[in-house]
């Protein structure tokens, strides 16, 4: 599962080339979205979406990071239906920002705004201008920037909220096989969930740095969340042919 995983096209917003370049909203369609089994989620977003998801932690290149699993099969949202609309009350963040992304360019570390010219609402004739005619963003533009800058800032606090885990050997192996009505098995491989019995055996002092950042509820919402992986399975089971022969596969988060 990659950063850009549903953006086609992303290109560098700029004020002279894309000075004429409108916006337009799709509305609640989020069919770009519907090959994408899991997604990255802040951990100020696991109070809400805990309640619709499990909560895991998977290895992205390098790194640790936490994910909403939205589809127990390779390259499929459970979340999102043949019209487009989003089936569950919560749309993580990293779902929403779309079309915008900060992207970081080059060597210099700095972020720069881009945007998916796959986008079907990304055009020259419908919708609001990214840019006026002094080359300033726009409302709608100076709104997504808004949003992207605070998504960062909550993703970077995450980091060190997962750093922290692995400091203190918390995270442990999730492997599970998942039975299906009809007899299909999916078996989910490579995933990590944060150890109970690790946690509580953190010393006191641990224990209070992880409650006095507020991490210790990111835990606990993390822990409750893998209690939806029933509802996911029915999800699957709506969705299965009823004379789909027994099958079995292994899923990764992508």
């Amino acid at each position: 599962m990659a950063d850009l995983l549903f953006y086609e096209k992303p290109v560098a917003l700029n004020k002279v080339t894309h000075e004429d370049t409108r916006i337009k909203s799709m509305g609640r369609d989020f069919r770009f979205a519907a090959g994408t089994n899991s997604v990255i989620v802040a951990g100020v977003e696991f109070t809400e979406a805990a309640r619709e998801y499990p909560i895991v932690f998977a290895q992205v290149g390098a790194k640790v990071v936490p994910v909403a699993l939205l589809g127990m099969r390779n390259a499929e949202n459970l979340f999102v239906d043949d019209k487009g609309n989003w089936t569950a009350r919560y749309i993580p963040a990293f779902v929403r920002r779309y079309p915008f992304v900060l992207a970081e360019a080059g060597d210099s570390g700095q972020s720069v705004v881009c945007v998916d010219e796959g986008y079907l609402g990304f055009n020259q004739a419908d919708g609001e201008l990214l840019f006026n005619e002094q080359g300033e963003a726009t409302p709608v533009l100076k709104q997504a920037i808004d949003f992207l800058e605070e998504y960062q800032r909550q993703y970077v606090r995450t980091e060190a909220f997962v750093k922290r885990l692995q400091d203190n050997d918390l995270l442990m192996a999730l492997n599970a096989k998942v039975d299906v009505k009809g007899g299909q098995q999916f078996a989910l491989t490579g995933l990590l969930a944060v150890d109970e019995k690790k946690l509580l055996a953190l010393s006191d002092e641990q224990a209070l740095e992880l409650y006095r950042s507020g991490e210790l509820a990111w835990i606990y919402c993390h822990l409750m969340s893998l209690g939806t992986m029933g509802s996911m399975v029915d999800r699957v089971a709506k969705r299965l042919p009823q004379t789909e022969p027994d099958s079995s596969g292994e899923v990764t988060c992508n």
